[in-house]
């Protein structure tokens, strides 16, 4: 049985974006997943990457991946990765095939400088949170994560056009 870890490549995008869609199923949140085929192509491989993608495969087989893009420390003064998305099929599962992803992220870290490697988790998901756990990860617990989007990200652009400035 061959098992590889590699960098995503044009042609993957098919692949990934199947991933991403199961991983939304997976955390019950399919209605908000869509993107496509098209989008992920051109984060990944447009004239300006925004994303980098890393896929594990069986024998073959899109088995699992990675997305992830770089961030800055300000306290650190370097670049660091956050990874947005790592999922591994059921089938798939219970090989290691999670661990190497996120060791070979660990790797990209290292070799280029990188001061952390971060990334969230779902608090009911009690198997990703045993492996984080027992690659080192260390949980944030005095951070809130907050997000705007939609309409209201819209509303909050607009005040950029108004008023004293």
């Amino acid at each position: 049985m061959s098992e590889t870890i590699r960098a995503a490549r044009p042609g993957d995008e098919t692949g990934l974006t199947a991933l991403i869609h199961e991983l939304a199923a997976f955390e019950q949140a399919e209605h908000e997943c869509t993107v496509t085929e098209s989008q992920l192509r051109q984060a990944l491989f447009g004239a300006d990457p925004v994303v980098y993608g890393l896929v594990a495969e069986v024998d073959g087989q899109l088995a699992g991946g990675a997305l992830w893009f770089r961030n800055f420390s300000t306290w650190d003064g370097v670049a660091g990765v956050y990874l947005e998305d790592l999922f591994v099929r059921p089938q798939f599962r219970r090989r290691g095939l999670a661990r190497r992803l996120l060791a070979t992220l660990a790797r990209e870290c290292v070799d280029r400088g990188y001061s952390r490697l971060t990334w969230a988790v779902l608090d009911w998901n009690v198997n990703a949170i045993a492996l984080y756990d027992g690659v080192g990860g260390v949980p944030q617990n005095e951070w809130i994560t907050y997000r705007v989007s939609g309409p209201r990200l819209a509303e909050l652009a607009a005040e950029s056009s108004s008023g004293p400035g």
